[in-house]
Parts: structure tokens; sequence; C-alpha cells
């Protein structure tokens, strides 16, 4: 049986309103404040131990309060890779690794989440990163090249670095999401398949290295890492709640 768990900030909620059925909501604010409402089936527990390995199938049926949400929100299979809570305040000892998901992705501007310049990198997205699963020690070592990430050439030349080692694909779904919408992946060892509404929308042989966990997910957050070389980040206003409704969740081995 799928077992998830709640990560909230505060004035964020999580309610179940049914079999495989959640209301996530975060609640009205302005930027400068990071608001989350977070479903997961691997907190606690160290990225070897996460729960899922190919062939895996998630089905899902998902609504949003609007068309564009502020920040990104979306649901698939990830490795969480940029944790860094190192267990303050309770969290897991994870250190940063490189990037494995596959996942349905709602990334409202000035979110630019790609290293490629041939796919896109915000709106409805169904997307998937495979990467080598390098140790976070061996990526310590390229503490001294942060600084480029101060000037845009450097960023624009991390980035070709880059994509030589992360490999990404992604496509536009084309969908209002605002409306509820069927979604279903099916991971396999050499590939990805993306349905929306029973069609087809991307098959791509960029499969990700597990174990995965499950991560369903709304924030007001956005990072921004265009071709120009402008890196940005941070989190976006909130002008009323914004809120997340699944149903019929089922993610099978």
């Amino acid at each position: 049986m799928l077992e998830v768990k709640p990560t909230l900030t505060p004035g964020a909620q999580v309610s179940q309103v049914g079999a495989g059925a959640w209301h996530l909501e975060v609640p009205a604010g302005p930027q400068g404040c990071y608001r989350l409402a977070q479903l997961d089936d691997y907190t606690g527990n160290k990225r070897g131990d996460f729960p899922w390995n190919p062939p895996v199938r998630l089905s899902i049926r998902a609504k949003a309060s609007q068309r564009d949400l502020p920040g990104t929100w979306g649901f698939g299979l990830w490795n969480d890779p940029f944790s860094l809570s190192i267990g303050l305040g309770g969290g897991t000892r994870r250190w940063p690794v490189l990037p494995n998901a596959v996942w349905f992705f709602f990334a409202s501007s000035p979110n630019y989440l790609s290293l490629r310049d041939d796919i896109p990198a915000q709106g409805d997205l169904v997307a998937t990163f495979c990467s080598p699963r390098w140790p976070s020690l061996l990526l310590a070592l390229g503490a001294p090249a942060m600084p480029l990430l101060l000037w845009s050439p450097g960023v624009r030349l991390l980035r070709r670095l880059g994509r030589q080692i992360v490999h990404q694909d992604a496509v536009e779904m084309g969908i209002d999401p605002s409306l509820w919408h069927s979604y279903t992946f099916t991971w396999q060892q050499e590939c990805v398949c993306f349905e929306v509404d029973g069609d087809t929308i991307l098959e791509s042989n960029v499969s990700p290295d597990g174990p995965l966990g499950l991560v369903i997910w709304i924030d007001n957050q956005f990072v921004a890492l265009p071709s120009s070389g402008n890196l940005s980040y941070g989190t976006l206003a909130n002008p009323e709640p914004a809120w997340v409704d699944i149903e019929s969740l089922h993610v099978s081995a």
C-alpha cells in the first residue's frame, strides 16, 4: 500500500479527501517567503533506500486552482537531488547529487529549468532527467567553480559542461491544468512514455537512474538558468491561495 507523508511550510496544508485523493494548498503571501505543500514517500530514507526502480507505472488525475500558478507544482518520481538539510530540524542527512527524475512539471515564468536550448524550460511540461550517480563528495570537488555562477559567461560555460553530464528531455503538453486531466507515465530501464488523457505526449530514451521517490508538490519558487547566463532564483508572490487537487493516484512496479 502506498504510504505518503506531508511536508509543509507555515500556513500550507495537505488534506486527504478520499482514497488516493488529496488537496494541497499554499496560502497567499508576498515574494521573499517560501511556501510549500508536499506529499512524498521517501521522507526519512537515505537515497539508496528510495522505493522505486523500473519498471514503474504512475497514473493520477489532477486539477490546479488556476492555469498559471506562481512558482512550480507537479508530480512524479525523483531522487531529491538538492536537499541540504544535513539533519537540521529533524531533516534527513542528504547532500546534493546530480538529478534523476521523471515527472509532470508545471513551472511559471520566470522559471527556466533547462540546460538545453532546444527543449521547453517553463510551462506545462513532461520532463525526464538522467545523470550518473556520482557521490556527493565527488561533486564537492567542483566547489571552486561556484564563483562562475556570478558571471554570465561562466554560467554559459557551466551550462555547456552540464548538458554533457546531465541528460534531459521535455515537451510541452499544451493543456489547461486548471481543468481535470489524466496523467500517466511508464518508466522502463531504457525509455519513458508519457500520456495525457490517453494520448502519448512523449516517448524518450532519457530514462532516469533509480532508485527514486514519489513527490507531489506545489510551491512558489523559481530558478532561471537561461542561455543568456543571467542566473536568478527566489520566491514569487501568491496574490491568493494556490492549490492542486489530485485523485486516482496509483503507482505500481
